[in-house]
């Protein structure tokens, strides 16, 4: 079956937000068959609205929109979507309850524009928001084909809020939804493999006899994030269990030694699994990247076991005082060298009382080059109770890129150096 994405909101359009329920909503629909054919965005104007929704519905069985729903006087959603499946705004008592629930567990009075969200189309199934007030809508139309002799084609649409908490939260109630009314599609296996230390370019050619390998109707995808690359391998619908194993092993095979695990595995939950391993604690001491190690960290539910604090040393003088960089190293090599990240992870090692770091120092930009030293240019370092290593990284992009890059790299070489230290000691 087909799925097509609307996406409403002028915030998404000028960019001041970025659309993440898009890419939510397609893995949620994924195992259970559906294909996403379109992703659309529009502006809260009725008429994009409306033309965004009709191409959608003439082309999929189902159609998800996103946004477009609250309590503001630009909310004109559902009096589009009443337009185009008929029936007539009333007053919902059950959601109605849901959202004076909600402004009582806030404490919050609740105004008549709030009131309002209660006002919903007579033509929809209601699913109530436990995250939200905004009620999620269920619709359903026949469309006609031009062809007097071609049978219609019953079309679903499910309104969600576009608040990307309440999106996430909810989707488990809008796939039971579907599975329930529409069924599931023809199955397609699906699995993510995740590599590290190997560029795109050069995994695309270790995997090319795999591919050509491959039946028809098998896809392998290259999803690239910083520091890592996501190989997603898809089935035919419907294929054979043991035989999507035969060919999810072949790949794991041909990957050989540059697979880190089955799933999609963060740069993060790496290096936590390799202290977890050892019962090490685990701290960081950032300057350009400004505690975005820390953060991708602390984003981990159950981290706390394994990390225990930061320092975000972002003046030579906090370098000095607080991590115990030596003076001498930071005026004759500078905080973008060697000595001065590897003097950042024995003080955070002291002052968090961790049994390992990580550290970084360099020039994200744009400004901030010198001779010898150019945008992007990043030392990076890491200790465990085994041992330590100090490396020279040069990373393009601009400043959110380098920043990403450095984060990924900084964990990857502490995966590196504990992997490498249990080689030396089981070789031993």
């Amino acid at each position: 079956m087909k799925l097509g994405i609307v996406i409403i909101g002028d915030e998404i359009l000028l960019g001041s937000v970025t659309d993440t329920n898009s890419g939510e909503i397609a893995r949620a629909f994924g195992p259970l068959g559906f294909d996403v054919t379109t992703i659309s965005t529009v502006g809260d104007k009725a008429g994009d609205i409306r033309a965004a929704v009709e191409r959608s519905l003439d082309a999929n069985d189902l159609t998800i929109t996103t946004g477009g729903l609250g309590p503001t006087r630009d909310d004109i959603t559902k009096t589009v979507l009443t337009d185009i499946f008929g029936g007539t705004l009333a007053l919902d008592t059950d959601v109605l309850a849901n959202v004076e629930r909600i402004f009582a567990e806030r404490g919050i009075r609740m105004n008549e524009l709030t009131r309002s969200q209660a006002m919903v189309p007579t033509s929809c199934t209601v699913i109530q928001n436990r995250y939200g007030t905004a009620p999620l809508m269920c619709f359903e139309k026949t469309v006609a084909y031009d062809e007097p002799e071609a049978p219609g084609a019953r079309r679903h649409l499910i309104c969600m809020p576009g608040v990307p908490f309440e999106t996430r939260g909810m989707l488990p109630a809008v796939t039971a939804y579907v599975t329930e009314h529409l069924g599931t599609s023809d199955k397609v296996i699906h699995r993510e493999f995740t590599v590290a230390g190997i560029s795109e370019s050069a995994l695309a050619e270790r995997l090319a006899i795999f591919e050509d390998s491959l039946p028809a109707g098998y896809k392998l995808a290259y999803l690239p994030i910083p520091g890592e690359i996501v190989l997603r391998l898809d089935s035919t619908p419907n294929a054979q269990a043991a035989e999507f194993e035969e060919f999810a092993t072949a790949l794991t095979g041909a990957v050989g030694s540059y697979l880190v695990g089955v799933g999609k595995i963060s740069p993060a939950e790496r290096a936590l699994h390799a202290m977890r391993q050892h019962g090490w604690t685990l701290a960081t001491a950032e300057s350009c990247t400004g505690g975005n190690i820390a953060h991708s960290i602390t984003d981990i539910a159950g981290c706390s076991d394994t990390f225990v604090g930061a320092v975000v040393s972002y003046t030579n003088e906090i370098k000095a005082t607080v991590l115990g960089v030596p003076k001498d190293i930071l005026d004759t090599c500078g905080a973008v060298s060697e000595g001065t990240v590897r003097h950042m992870t024995e003080g955070a090692c002291r002052v968090c009382g961790a049994d390992c770091a990580v550290a970084t120092s360099g020039i994200a930009g744009p400004g901030g080059a010198t001779p010898g030293k150019p945008v992007g240019t990043v030392w990076i370092a890491a200790r465990t109770p085994l041992g330590a290593v100090e490396r020279l990284y040069h990373f393009p992009g601009d400043r959110k890129a380098v920043i990403e890059r450095a984060t990924a790299a900084a964990l990857a070489l502490l995966c590196e150096l504990v992997h490498a230290t249990e080689a030396t000691e089981s070789a031993q």
